[in-house]
């Protein structure tokens, strides 16, 4: 039996919860039955106050490290005007527009993106944003799969109408929705319900679990008290992540406790980026002391270490949010998760942490408690687990990925037949 050729198809490289899920579904279905292979369309990327090259990225250096193939169609922006263009047209795709400098593509990038999905069986688009490329005139078709991860498509811009462009011209087979948050919202926008299926996130529980080893050296690192209770957030520097009403609740805790800790993670997560900065100042002008507590650890790659070092897991999104990853991992190395009430937030919070108004007093006090209850939320975390694993994302995404490729071979093949009583002569003579 021959394998089934996937391609996945990436907007670019950089941190973020999506990416390192997606990843690790390649990797994890790579060399069996299926032979995956990514397809970047930019090999550089500026996000969170950061420029990084698709080489520098941990995705790809372990999708790379697996064994997967993994290439560009732009290796850079192409210079400072070329992204000023691609913000402009971002900017006119969230007020309806199209045309952004991303969604132009030249010649030879077309006839790249030919070439791969030529090679195809299968094309996965990581979220929507790819399928401006895919939507181009003159490409193979194959069937795809697109994978949502967030739960307002009225905030993607453009990349919505080519969602629903893709799955007009009969392109999109098969949407994977993290949550049914993001159904539900895909369904609301216009997307078909028989295309939308749920295959909730997953990690990987042996990297991420308790473990008092990592927890006791991350700790000693960092100058804090075995017995201290600690806070992590998790998340890129971006406005749906509501950062300043982080802070404001940080301060109020770290206040009001003299042993606790807050610990910040993710692209943008440092003293370079001026507008976290600016937010610091203004939650914490009052009292600059207590940022000696709060300690700004940028992009991460041993985040098992430290979400093991903490107590508590906090998200303050006011959008997007689907089904966090911050929050699974968090909980299954043992923190307890205290959660605005967006997307599937409250489903994953529920029995095992708290879900708060996105006020600052009411999240504070929610870290105060959930900390002095981790004991007693232990039971329940170790109980959740099997819910959470990769094994079984990966499995299911396998499979939907097969019945996608047997349902389009079954579609050609009548075809075929017809064309050769019509023609008079053996298909494909």
């Amino acid at each position: 039996m021959n394998e089934l050729r996937v391609l996945s198809i990436y907007e670019g490289f950089f941190s973020g919860g999506a990416r390192i899920l997606h990843s690790d579904v390649v990797r994890g279905l790579s060399g069996g039955a299926q032979r995956h292979a990514v397809l970047s369309i930019e090999g550089e990327m500026h996000r969170e106050a950061t420029r990084q090259p698709m080489t520098e990225d941990a995705c790809y250096r372990a999708l790379t490290a697996a064994g997967v193939p993994v290439s560009a169609l732009r290796d850079r922006f192409g210079g400072e005007g070329r992204e000023d263009a691609r913000e402009v047209g971002r900017k006119a795709g969230r007020k309806g527009g199209h045309g952004s400098g991303a969604d132009v593509f030249s010649r030879a990038e077309l006839a790249a993106t030919a070439r791969a999905t030529a090679a195809a069986d299968v094309l996965l688009s990581l979220k929507e944003q790819p399928l401006a490329l895919l939507n181009q005139a003159g490409l193979p078709y194959r069937p795809v799969v697109v994978c949502l991860h967030r739960s307002d498509p009225e905030n993607q811009g453009p990349a919505l109408d080519a969602l629903r462009a893709a799955v007009a011209a009969g392109r999109v087979r098969a949407c994977v929705c993290c949550a049914e948050s993001t159904r539900a919202a895909y369904v609301a926008a216009g997307i078909p319900a028989e295309l939308m299926h749920i295959i909730p996130n997953g990690v990987d529980l042996l990297r991420f679990r308790p473990d008092a080893v990592r927890r006791a050296a991350m700790r000693s690192s960092l100058g804090i008290a075995a017995d201290a209770p600690v806070t992590v957030f998790a998340a890129r520097y971006a406005a749906m992540k509501n950062v300043p009403l982080f802070l404001r609740a940080a301060r109020i805790h770290l206040g009001r406790d003299p042993g606790a800790h807050v610990l910040m993670c993710g692209a943008g997560m440092t003293a370079d980026n001026a507008e976290l900065t600016a937010d610091i100042t203004a939650a914490f002008g009052d009292a600059p002391g207590l940022l000696r507590r709060l300690s700004l650890l940028g992009v991460r790659h041993d985040m098992e270490t430290v979400y093991a070092a903490a107590d508590v897991v906090s998200l303050t999104s006011s959008s997007g949010e689907a089904a966090p990853l911050c929050l699974i991992e968090g909980m299954m190395c043992g923190a307890v998760p205290v959660a605005t009430d967006v997307g599937d937030c409250a489903d994953l919070v529920a029995g095992h942490g708290f879900l708060t108004p996105a006020q600052a007093e009411p999240i504070a006090a929610a870290w105060s408690r959930a900390a002095a209850l981790a004991a007693d939320f232990a039971p329940a975390l170790a109980r959740s687990r099997e819910r959470f694993s990769q094994t079984r994302m990966v499995t299911a995404y396998g499979a939907l990925i097969e019945r996608v490729h047997q349902d389009a071979v079954r579609a050609v093949r009548p075809a075929r037949r017809r064309t050769r009583t019509r023609a008079g002569v053996p298909y494909g003579a």
